[in-house]
Formats: C-alpha cells, sequence, structure tokens
C-alpha cells in the first residue's frame, strides 16, 4: 500500500470522526426505534418505520459522503495554498507561516530551528500541482457513506428476526448499548486512557441522553 493508500485508509477509519458520525447514525436510528409503540403496532408499522430508520441514515451517509469528499478537496487546497506561501517567501517568514498550521498541541516539539528546516525543505520542493480528486477520495466518500448506513442494521435488525416484537424492541435497544460501549471503549483505548472501559460506560449515557434531547425535539 503507497503512503497516500495508507493516508486515506487511516482518514476513513480515524477513530474519533467515525465513531461520531457512527453515533450520530445509531441516534437517529434509536429516535425511530424507542418511540416504536410496540403494544399496539403491526406489521405495516414494523415496515414504516424500518423504512423511516434506514432512509433517514442512508440519507445522512450520503450527506456525510459527500461532505467527507468537499473536506478533501478543501484540505489539498489549502496545503497547496500553504506549501505556495511558503515557497514565495523567505526563510523566516516561511517558518513562521509553517508555526501557524501546526496543530495546538504540537507545538512544543518543534523550536524555531525545524521550523526553519522544515520551511527550507518545503522552499527545496518543486512547484506543486494544482490539486484534485482522486478516485480514490470518492472512494473513501463512498465507504463514509456505507459505514454510516450500516451502523442502523444492528439496531433494525431484530425487528425482521423476531415476529414478537416486544423482545424484537428490547433486544434492538441492548444492541444499541452494546454498540455504544464498543465505540467509547474504541475511543477510550485511542485516547490511551488507562481504562478505556470507562469511556464506553460514559458512551452510553452519553447515547441514551443524546437519543432522548433528540426525541424531546422531534428528531
Amino acid at each position: 500500500m503507497s503512503p497516500e493508500s495508507r493516508s486515506r485508509f487511516r482518514a476513513v477509519l480515524d477513530p474519533l470522526d467515525r465513531s461520531s458520525e457512527v453515533l450520530f447514525g445509531l441516534i437517529m436510528a434509536l429516535t425511530f426505534t424507542t418511540t416504536f409503540e410496540v403494544a399496539v403496532a403491526g406489521r405495516a408499522d414494523v415496515r414504516t418505520m424500518l423504512i423511516g430508520a434506514l432512509g433517514c441514515n442512508l440519507a445522512w451517509g450520503i450527506v456525510d459522503g459527500v461532505m467527507f469528499v468537499v473536506t478533501r478537496s478543501v484540505e489539498k487546497s489549502r496545503f497547496h495554498s500553504r506549501i505556495r506561501a511558503v515557497q514565495a517567501v523567505n526563510a523566516t517568514a516561511a517558518a513562521r507561516i509553517l508555526e501557524e498550521e501546526l496543530p495546538d498541541d504540537w507545538g512544543i516539539l518543534l523550536d524555531s530551528h525545524d521550523l526553519e528546516r522544515l520551511a527550507a525543505r518545503a522552499q527545496a520542493l518543486p512547484t506543486p500541482s494544482p490539486p484534485r480528486l482522486t478516485a480514490g477520495d470518492l472512494r473513501a466518500g463512498a465507504a463514509v457513506c456505507v459505514l454510516v448506513f450500516l451502523s442502523t442494521l444492528p439496531v433494525a435488525l431484530p425487528f425482521l428476526l423476531f415476529r414478537d416484537l416486544f423482545r424484537a424492541a428490547r433486544v434492538s435497544d441492548a444492541t444499541a448499548l452494546v454498540m455504544l460501549f464498543v465505540i467509547g471503549t474504541s475511543l477510550g483505548r485511542h485516547a490511551g486512557r488507562k481504562r478505556p472501559f470507562l469511556v464506553g460506560l460514559t458512551m452510553v449515557a452519553l447515547g441514551v441522553v443524546l437519543s432522548a434531547i433528540a426525541i424531546r425535539l422531534g428528531g
């Protein structure tokens, strides 16, 4: 796998961004399943609920996939413009431009001499070609869309597997809680927490609260 492919692969599967999108898709699905009136529902009502939940997340997945591609385009254009700016000024000004581009927490790792060396390296590069989207960027956007849409299926699937709607609703709720815990634990590990399962429990509580808010606001 080339460096560019590895970079794009990491971007698609970045734990924080992708977990946030799956969490949003999960909450949207829960606004359908947790407000579903099991006691009086018939199979036609189940079908309507499932179509609504799947359709909502498909729409969000499309939006999220398109915005991923748009973001990639903006990032490439931003990088291109910064490199051109660095190449157009002297070493001191170039180092200042690079310093402004550093994430806040990373500034402590590079001193002025490091920045000057980076600036000199950037100025020695050939003038970059205008940025353009690649087939890989489009595939990445499609992957994001599929990921968000698939986050609905585990919550909706029990209503297809169980004829007893009360049991289906309980299994669906339990599945959602497990997914929230897994997402939170994954984020805890990504953040380097010693007890990532505590982040998982926090995510469960947060997901329940956000779902309640979305339902209350008519989501």
